[in-house]
C-alpha cells in the first residue's frame, strides 16, 4: 500500500527520499488502514525506511500484533533535486527535464542528482520476489511509495515502463498481489473504500 497523505502530497510537489512526515489526514488514513486490515491473516508488516511509511505501517502492525520491519528496497525512487519542488519550478530550473521522463526512453534517465525509474523497477521486484519466498502462502503487508508501486505494477501488467504514468495509485491506496511460484497476479488494485469520505 501506498503511505498516508503529507502536506507533500497535498500541495503538488515532487516527492523522493525527503523525509517528510504524515498530515493529519494522513495519520487518520493510517488509522482507518489499520482498522480496515486488522481481520486480515498477515504474518510481517514491512516498510520503507522513510517515517512517512513507517508511521503509516505502525497503527497496522498494532493492530495484527505485529512490529515493522524496515526493507530498504521499499524506499522511493531518488529524485535528487527535485525533491520539494512544485512542476512549475521543474519546468523552470530543468527545461526539457519533464518532457524526457514522459519519452519512451525517459525511464532510463537519471533524474538530477537522482535515480532512474528502471533502477526503481528492478530492485521492488527483487524485493517483492524475495519476500514471497520468505513468506511462502502467508499474507503480508508492505508500506511504499508512488513510484515503487506504479514500477511493480508495469511489471506485473506487462506495460512497458515508460507507460508507468497511465496507472494510478492514491495515497493509503491498497493494492494486493498473489505470488505463486512465477506467477503474480493483481487481485485488488488501488482500493481506498476504507478512506472513504461517509455519505
Amino acid at each position: 500500500m501506498r503511505h498516508g497523505e503529507t502536506d507533500s502530497n497535498r500541495q503538488g510537489l515532487a516527492l523522493g527520499r525527503a523525509d517528510v512526515s504524515l498530515n493529519e489526514t494522513g495519520r487518520r488514513q493510517a488509522e482507518l488502514l489499520a482498522v480496515a486490515l486488522s481481520s486480515q491473516p498477515m504474518v510481517a508488516v514491512y516498510a520503507s525506511p522513510l517515517s512517512r511509511t513507517v508511521d503509516t505501517a505502525r497503527p497496522i502492525a498494532s493492530a495484527t500484533s505485529l512490529t515493522v520491519e524496515i526493507d530498504s528496497r521499499l524506499i522511493e525512487m531518488d529524485v535528487g533535486e527535485l525533491d520539494g519542488l512544485a512542476f512549475n519550478e521543474v519546468r523552470e530550473r530543468y527545461p526539457g527535464l519533464l518532457e524526457t521522463w514522459v519519452s519512451e526512453g525517459g525511464p532510463a534517465h537519471a533524474m538530477p542528482g537522482g535515480e532512474r525509474l528502471i533502477d526503481v523497477q528492478a530492485r521492488v521486484t527483487d524485493a517483492v520476489r524475495s519476500l514471497a519466498e520468505l513468506h511462502s502462502e502467508q499474507a503480508i503487508c508492505a508500506v511504499t511509495h508512488n513510484f515503487v508501486i506504479l514500477s511493480l505494477l508495469a511489471d506485473i501488467l506487462g506495460i512497458d515502463l515508460a507507460g508507468f504514468r497511465r496507472l494510478r495509485h492514491a495515497v493509503a491506496g491498497v493494492t494486493t498481489i498473489e505470488v505463486k511460484n512465477d506467477r503474480r497476479r493483481i487481485l485488488r488494485f488501488n482500493d481506498t473504500c476504507h478512506v472513504a469520505p461517509e455519505g
